[in-house]
């Protein structure tokens, strides 16, 4: 019954909705017996979820309190919230033109975020707002907002929210790093790392970003610059998507470590090959390898890739990035 509370049903609503959910049909006098609460705040509860038309007295027998079936008593709620949360977003826009308005030229393009509080706050609150996917250039000195700080992001993954990482080699030396990409990959996001970032970056959505003031060795705290969709944008873009293609896959190895994994362009190609349905013998014929070389490369991979079958080779690849 987790994630009601955002319809309005508190803990003791919950409980009285599930039980009468589950039994269909039970004496009021019993509820809270039954339950092992108050009868007060069974009866509070009751009307609660009365006047959200959840409950209701059984027809044939008045005495008993029946549920409404929930994709017709919840369904009828979601879609008044649905509603509400659509007015809300048309109002956010309206809001977002005034403001955009207010500005000069250079405001409508580039708002100037100062202060590590203010970062944070900007930070997660675009993370909140995200709809598909947050990209993320960590160097080795962020210091703005940790992993471990960052609650939203589990939210975001929770809402179904694509995470990229790029992470500087630098940044695995820092402690706890390790443990963090280990536990950021079980949770499904996406890490690589370079030898070298030029920048701490935040992109979301594609039409918004953030990068800081300051660079490596000024001031890091003095604030950041959130760029809005437009050229500025699409550069950060290209950055990040032209340092994602080179960059190393970080995948989980099975003795909890972690593991850079770098394929050289024979293997990409024997592997592209491999998925298009192509025999080790064409394989050959393509790449100018012998049968026996695409062989011994496609073992290599299966064992790097901690597998033992070409099936779940094609898997893995596609799991880690490498396809």
């Amino acid at each position: 019954m987790m994630g009601l509370d955002v319809l309005g049903l508190g803990v003791i609503e919950h409980r009285v909705y599930e039980h009468l959910v589950r039994h269909r049909a039970t004496p009021a006098d019993r509820l809270a017996a039954d339950l092992g609460l108050r009868a007060t705040d069974v009866g509070a509860a009751v009307s609660a979820l009365t006047a959200l038309g959840l409950v209701a007295r059984d027809g044939v027998d008045s005495e008993r309190l029946v549920a409404a079936p929930p994709d017709v008593g919840l369904g009828a709620l979601i879609l008044q919230h649905e509603d509400r949360l659509r007015q809300a977003e048309s109002e956010m826009l309206l809001l977002e033109r005034l403001y955009r308005d207010a500005g000069s030229g250079e405001a409508d393009v580039v708002d100037v975020v100062r202060g590590t509080e203010a970062v944070r706050h900007r930070f997660n609150q675009l993370q909140r707002g995200a709809r598909h996917e947050v990209l993320l250039f960590v160097k080795g000195d962020a210091v703005a907002v940790d992993r471990d700080e960052n609650v939203e992001e589990e939210v975001a993954i929770a809402r179904g929210i694509r995470y990229r990482y790029v992470l500087e080699r630098a940044r695995l030396e820092a402690p706890g790093v390790i443990e963090a990409a280990r536990e950021a990959i079980a949770a499904g996001l996406d890490v690589r790392v370079a030898g070298e970032l030029p920048t701490r970056m935040l992109v979301v959505d594609r039409t918004v970003a953030m990068v800081p003031l300051a660079t490596g060795g000024e001031d890091q705290s003095s604030g950041a610059l959130l760029l809005h969709a437009g050229g500025l944008v699409d550069l950060a873009l290209s950055l990040f998507e032209r340092t994602w293609a080179s960059a190393s896959h970080l995948v989980a190895a099975g003795d909890g470590a972690i593991d850079e994994v770098e394929l050289d362009d024979e293997e990409r190609e024997v592997l592209a090959l491999l998925d298009a349905g192509l025999t080790d013998r064409a394989i050959g014929l393509r790449t100018g390898m012998s049968v026996r070389t695409v062989q011994r490369r496609v073992r290599d991979l299966m064992d790097r890739a901690d597998v033992d079958t070409r099936l779940q080779l094609g898997v893995a690849a596609v799991r880690r990035g490498w396809l």
